[in-house]
């Protein structure tokens, strides 16, 4: 096992495209590390770059205490399981799992004891004898895995491995991948565009936006403290509501209504305008079956729909957003890969609250929970920075800057091109 250790990496393609853009990550021995973000943000390429399928234009890539910029993949130790399994369809498990070894030309006896070890481990002994193409999606992602163990290699690298799998086999596998990295204790980095996976799986997550690092930190710090409009809207489903949002004082205007924030976050919020207040869907409910409705504010709304889902609800209001707060939506919009944000607050209601279409309803909303942003920056004002991990644009905001300008030009090239 050994950490990785990536230290300003950069890569450009030949026409300047910053594919990925000044991103330093530590991931530490054992570590179970996630790279997330939405399509072509460049999780995979900087995957890629970690085991060598990729070169990297500038930076340095640290395994343990080597620098590997310079070494070929198989001087690497890496296990690299991809989204498409890369098995051998004409080998059966036992042989696509032993392949690596015998590609190394270890003994017979090893080959025969580290196919078997894995094969119990992944529970795959009765399908030994079988090939590929007579295998469940999530019985060929097992294999891949299986011959990934068997290398005793430093560090496991996931490319979206369960992107072809259904939706019940993907929550099957992703606790079979927890266990089996727990059990190993081997250092993995998977990449995902899917946040359940990430929010689920890591250790740690580092989300990223057009080859730029956001913020890395901990599932639930970037859930309770994302550190930008971005790491907001992209972490949760349904994903943060965004509102229109003037504070005086400790009072905060919304459009449903006025709440109260402490006087700690208010004063971070000051003097500076018009801002986005963002809350949680879960962090509203229906006043009447609210136990202890005190606690926090009301507000009085027109329901637009209601999604009864059984143990819960979902609510829809929508509002009117002024220009400057929809502009920093319609961007947002676009960053998240086309994700829709609607001026519409979304609601989570208990299952047993019997608010229907139409209703004037009460709702209660928990303000100590109501994160403020700023609309020109995208920055989170109110951030708790102690519990939010490291967030790039407060570490180094002119490289950040420098990063996401960088970003900008690369986009403009790319889409002139296209043009």
């Amino acid at each position: 096992m050994a950490a990785i250790d990536m230290k300003n990496i950069v890569k450009k393609y030949g026409d300047g495209f910053p594919a990925v853009n000044d991103v330093s990550i530590d991931v530490q021995d054992g570590e179970f590390m996630i790279l997330v973000g939405p399509s072509g943000c460049g999780k995979s390429t900087l995957l890629r770059m970690i085991v060598g399928l990729e070169d990297i234009t500038t930076g340095d890539m640290m395994i343990g205490d080597k620098r590997v910029n310079d070494l070929a993949p198989r001087d690497r130790n890496l296990a690299m399981v991809f989204q498409n399994y890369a098995l051998y369809p004409h080998l059966t498990v036992y042989e696509n799992i032993a392949f690596p070894l015998r590609l190394a030309g270890a003994p017979e006896s090893e080959i025969d004891q580290k196919v078997r070890e894995a094969s119990k481990t992944l529970e795959l002994d009765e399908h030994l004898e079988r090939k590929p193409g007579n295998l469940s999606g999530g019985q060929r992602q097992r294999v891949a895995m299986g011959r990934a163990i068997v290398r005793d290699a430093d560090a496991f690298l996931f490319d979206e491995p369960l992107s072809n799998l259904d939706a019940k086999l993907r929550g099957q596998m992703r606790t079979e991948i927890s266990r089996l990295q727990k059990r190993l204790g081997i250092t993995t980095v998977y990449v995902t565009h899917d946040q359940t996976e990430a929010m689920t799986l890591g250790d740690r997550v580092a989300v990223m936006k057009r080859g730029v690092l956001q913020q890395l930190a901990s599932p639930r710090e970037l859930y309770e403290n994302p550190g930008n409009l971005f790491v907001a809207g992209f972490i949760g489903s349904p994903p943060m509501n965004f509102l229109p949002a003037e504070v005086d004082g400790t009072s905060v205007k919304l459009p449903f209504g006025t709440v109260t924030i402490s006087e700690e976050k208010a004063k971070r919020a000051q003097g500076k305008g018009l801002l986005i207040a963002g809350i949680r869907p879960e962090h509203f409910e229906d006043a009447s079956v609210k136990d202890s409705p005190t606690a926090g504010s009301t507000f009085s709304a027109r329901v637009d729909v209601v999604e009864w889902l059984g143990n819960e609800a979902y609510a829809y209001i929508p509002f009117e957003a002024p220009p400057e707060v929809q502009a920093q939506l319609t961007q947002l919009e676009k960053d998240l890969d086309g994700e829709s944000m609607r001026t519409q607050l979304v609601i989570s209601l208990d299952g047993a609250s019997r608010i229907a279409e139409g209703d004037e309803a009460e709702i209660w909303v928990d303000a100590r929970k109501i994160h403020l942003f700023d609309p020109s920056t995208g920055e989170n004002l109110t951030v708790d920075e102690a519990r939010a991990g490291r967030i790039h644009g407060r570490e180094d905001p002119s490289g950040m800057a420098k990063a996401e300008a960088m970003a900008d030009e690369g986009e403009e090239i790319h889409s002139a091109d296209e043009a």
